[in-house]
C-alpha cells in the first residue's frame, strides 16, 4: 500500500467522521420542533430523522459536485485535474481536504459542546478553505466560478447563507400568522391535536431535505481526494460506494441524536406550539429542497433556526428569546473564519512534519481534541430524557449554553 493510499484511507474516514458528526449536530434542524411539541417522542423522532436522512442522500448530487467542484480549484478549463495538484501522487491536495475536515470536525464538536446550532456546512467550507488558502494561496479558492454566473464559493455558499435564513423566516412568519388567522375560534385542543399529526409529515420532510443537501457535502469532499489521489476523473458524478458510506455515516449520526443542540433549538428560541411548529418545518423543506435542486450548499442549520425565529415572529404575542437568537447569529459569524484557522494550522503542522507521519499527526490532534470534547459533554449531559425540561432563562445565562443544557 502506497503512502498516498494511507492518506487517502485516513482522509475517508475523517470525511466519514465529518458525516457523522453533521448528523448529530443537526438532528434538530429537523426534529427539535416535533420533539418540544409532543408530536414525536424523542427517540422516535431521531430514528425517523435517521432513516429519512439515509433516503433523502440517494435523490440528487448536485450539492455533491458543488463542494468537488466549487471550493478548490482543481480543474482546468476543460474540466480535466489540474496536473500541478496530482503530480506528486495527490499528496499536497489531500492534505489540504484532511486539514479541513479536521478544522471542521473540531468546531462541529466545540459548538455541540456548547448546545449552539452552528452550520455544519460552513464549518466544512471554512476548514477546506483554510487549507486551502494555507496550501495554494488564495488563488487556490474557486471564489466566483468563471466569473460569468453565480458559481464558486461566492454564489454558491456565502449568499444563500445570507439569504436563506431571511427567506426561510419571512416563509414561516407569514404561514404561522395565517394559522392562526384561519382558525380563529377553533378549540386549541383540536388545533393543536391536528398540526402535531402535520409536524410528522413536516418534519419528515425537512428530514429528507437534509438528507439531499447536507449528506452530498461528505460525497463531494471524498471525490475531491479520490480525484486527487488519481482515483477518479469524472468530475460530473459521485461513485456510488461514496454515495452509500455517507448515507449511512449522516443516518448514523442523526440516530444518536445531538441532544445539547436539539434541546437549544425546542426550547430556548421560543416556546413552540404545534401550528407554529408545522409551519416552522414547511418553511424548512420547502427552501432546501428548492436549494438542493440548484445546486447550493445552503445550512440549513441556518434555514431552522429562520424558520423558528419566523414563527415567533408570525405568533401574536409570541416570546421570542432574542437574547439565544443572538448568540447563535455571533455563532454563525465567526463558524466559517474559525474553522479556516483550524484548517490552517493543521495544513501547517502536517506540512512541515511532511508526508504520510504529518497526515498521522493531524489525525491524532483531531482524534485527542474529540477524546476530549466527549469527556467534557459527560460532565453535563443532555439526553432523550431531558432534552424537553424547561428552559431556565436565569440558569442559561449564568453558565455557558452548552453546560447549562
Amino acid at each position: 500500500m502506497t503512502e498516498t493510499t494511507v492518506i487517502l484511507v485516513l482522509v475517508v474516514i475523517t470525511a466519514l467522521g465529518f458525516d457523522f458528526t453533521n448528523g448529530f449536530h443537526d438532528t434538530a434542524n429537523a426534529m427539535a420542533t416535533s420533539i418540544a411539541t409532543g408530536a414525536l417522542r424523542p427517540k422516535v423522532a431521531v430514528a425517523l430523522s435517521g432513516i429519512l436522512n439515509l433516503v433523502g442522500a440517494f435523490l440528487s448530487v448536485e450539492v455533491a459536485l458543488t463542494v468537488s467542484n466549487a471550493v478548490v480549484r482543481i480543474q482546468n478549463s476543460d474540466g480535466t485535474p489540474k496536473e500541478s495538484l496530482t503530480s506528486d501522487g495527490g499528496s499536497a491536495l489531500l492534505l489540504i481536504v484532511l486539514a479541513g475536515l479536521v478544522g471542521s470536525i473540531v468546531w462541529n464538536l466545540f459548538t455541540w459542546l456548547l448546545g449552539l446550532p452552528s452550520s455544519s456546512s460552513h464549518a466544512l467550507f471554512g476548514g477546506l478553505i483554510g487549507a486551502t488558502i494555507a496550501g495554494l494561496g488564495w488563488a487556490g479558492v474557486n471564489w466566483n466560478g468563471d466569473g460569468s454566473k453565480l458559481d464558486g464559493v461566492v454564489g454558491k455558499v456565502i449568499l444563500p447563507a445570507l439569504l436563506s435564513p431571511v427567506i426561510a423566516g419571512v416563509v414561516a412568519a407569514v404561514g404561522t400568522w395565517l394559522i392562526y388567522r384561519l382558525t380563529v375560534g377553533v378549540a386549541k385542543r383540536f388545533t393543536d391535536n391536528g398540526f402535531r399529526w402535520g409536524q410528522i409529515g413536516s418534519a419528515s420532510l425537512v428530514s429528507l431535505a437534509h438528507g439531499t443537501n447536507d449528506a452530498q457535502k461528505t460525497m463531494g469532499v471524498i471525490t475531491l481526494a479520490l480525484i486527487a489521489a488519481g482515483d477518479w476523473t469524472d468530475t460530473k458524478s459521485i461513485p456510488f460506494w461514496v454515495k452509500a458510506s455517507c448515507a449511512l455515516a449522516i443516518a448514523a449520526g442523526t440516530y444518536l441524536g445531538g441532544w445539547r443542540i436539539i434541546r437549544t433549538l425546542g426550547k430556548g428560541l421560543v416556546e413552540i406550539a404545534p401550528p407554529q411548529g408545522m409551519a416552522a418545518e414547511s418553511s424548512s423543506a420547502a427552501v432546501i429542497l428548492a436549494s438542493s435542486h440548484l445546486g447550493f450548499a445552503l445550512s440549513t442549520t441556518h434555514v431552522a433556526t429562520g424558520s423558528i425565529l419566523g414563527s415567533g415572529v408570525g405568533k401574536p404575542g409570541a416570546q421570542v428569546r432574542w437574547r439565544v437568537a443572538g448568540r447563535m447569529v455571533a455563532a454563525w459569524l465567526i463558524t466559517l473564519p474559525s474553522a479556516a484557522v483550524v484548517g490552517a494550522l493543521m495544513w501547517f503542522i502536517g506540512d512541515s512534519i511532511g508526508g504520510l507521519a504529518g497526515a498521522l499527526v493531524v489525525f491524532l490532534i483531531l482524534v485527542a481534541a474529540a477524546g476530549y470534547m466527549y469527556w467534557h459533554s459527560r460532565k453535563t449531559p443532555v439526553d432523550h430524557n431531558n432534552v424537553n425540561d424547561e428552559w431556565d432563562e436565569t440558569a442559561e445565562r449564568r453558565e455557558p449554553a452548552g453546560t447549562a443544557v
